[in-house]
């Protein structure tokens, strides 16, 4: 066990986001088969996965600017209860006439969901310091990948036996008790932190300067942009992929969409384990190149056998590096940001990650039919190669994480000036 794994207070936040994204998967699971099965729509239950996805657009960056303005531990505290509360209109969902309800729900949800996610991302900083910062950030890997294999069947099993009332009063329940447990944390915010100055425009704009300013933020969300275009062509052509060239059905999809986060889990339990040994920079570099590599062996891996253990096992292996991609980024990100500015570079970031996953979605969409399949997949892997090659060529030792001082507050991480184009770690 880690040091970290012992700490009171990251603890507390551990199992909050664990309980809070166990819930999350439950509803995200459960509300689009109440849908279907409702209607039979497949353009009515679409219309619940854009109400998700809109707000992360529209609503990321400018959530940020709002949660630097705000003390992230209770805006964690109070977006619970008030999440919990904005599930209740289900309960009323009784048929189809009901329907704008749901959407409503969907809708509020995914922009309340906006500001957890900066919260948490300038929360744990504060929390773990920047010598534990790698490590933070993969338990937090870890138990979100956990919740995700308890979330996806416990959403089944919950709307099989209580519906979707069941649902709606099991998932407030999780935001009830995450909300309770962020309330355990103690937070000692450094002194030299403070809110956005001026308006809010000016303070948003201000956010994006910060990135454009940081040769190592620069990279991280271009990388993150080409990795998310990639994942957004994954969406659309991996069930072509198993229908077509593994003769594969829902069953397989689910499963081989599931079993990648067994091997985050484990991927996630090596680096906390490792700790400082790992440079992010080369996390995130090499995780994008062995993504990479496992993706480009996987769409050509049906020339010589289409059994599905293969590719379970292909997918599990998947898992670590994806870990370790997600841990880099994550560390990064943080070491490279003031700590005013924490909430608008993570809001910044989901807004580009939803914008880039759309446009690889359309993209996927649009080209499916027009281009070999296989080719098509081979350029989805083919992005995350270059994604990691841009990263270790424009970053190699640029972001150090220092020792802390034990007679001062948790410390912010360091950027070295960043080593000419080319270099790599």
């Amino acid at each position: 066990m880690t040091p970290l794994a012992r700490d009171r207070d990251f603890g507390a936040l551990w199992l909050a986001r664990l309980v809070s994204a166990a819930g999350d998967w439950l509803l995200m699971i459960a509300l689009p088969v109440y849908v279907f099965a409702l209607t039979g729509s497949t353009l009515a239950t679409s219309a619940v996965f854009a109400a998700e996805l809109a707000p992360a657009l529209l609503l990321g960056s400018v959530a940020g600017v709002l949660v630097d303005r705000w003390d992230p531990r209770r805006t964690l505290i109070t977006v619970n209860l008030v999440q919990a509360v904005v599930l209740l209109p289900l309960l009323a969902v009784a048929g189809r006439g009901q329907l704008w309800i749901v959407v409503a729900v969907a809708v509020a949800q995914s922009c309340l969901a906006r500001l957890t996610g900066p919260a948490s991302f300038a929360l744990v900083p504060v929390i773990a310091g920047a010598e534990r910062l790698p490590a933070a950030n993969a338990l937090l890997g870890v138990g979100d990948n956990a919740a995700r294999l308890v979330g996806s069947p416990l959403g089944g099993v919950v709307f099989d036996l209580g519906g979707l009332p069941g649902v709606v009063l099991v998932d407030a329940v999780t935001f009830v008790l995450a909300g309770a447990l962020v309330t355990l944390v103690r937070v000692r915010r450094p002194a030299a932190v403070a809110g956005p100055a001026g308006g809010f425009l000016r303070s948003w704009l201000d956010g994006l300067l910060v990135v454009r300013r940081s040769r190592p933020l620069l990279t991280v969300f271009v990388a993150n942009g080409i990795g998310q275009l990639a994942q957004g062509l994954f969406l659309v052509l991996f069930v072509v992929f198993v229908e077509r060239r593994l003769d594969g059905d829902g069953a397989a999809v689910g499963l081989l969409r599931g079993v990648q986060a067994i091997g985050a889990v484990l991927g996630g339990l090596a680096l906390a384990w490792l700790g400082r040994r790992l440079r992010p920079a080369a996390m995130l570099g090499y995780g994008l190149l062995a993504i990479g590599v496992i993706l480009l062996a996987t769409w050509n891996a049906p020339a010589v056998s289409t059994a599905l253990g293969l590719y379970v096992a292909l997918f599990v292996l998947a898992g670590v590096p994806a870990m370790a991609l997600g841990t880099g980024m994550l560390t990064v990100a943080q070491a490279s940001t003031p700590a005013s500015h924490l909430g608008r570079v993570a809001g910044a970031s989901e807004a580009t990650s939803a914008a880039l996953g759309g446009v690889g979605v359309l993209l996927g969409g649009l080209l499916g039919d027009r281009v070999g399949l296989t080719a098509l997949l081979d350029g989805q892997a083919c992005l995350y190669l270059v994604a990691g090659l841009l990263t270790l060529a424009l970053l190699g030792p640029a972001v150090r994480v220092p020792r802390p001082d034990p007679a001062g507050p948790a410390p912010r991480a360091e950027v070295a000036p960043a080593e000419p184009a080319g270099t790599t770690g």
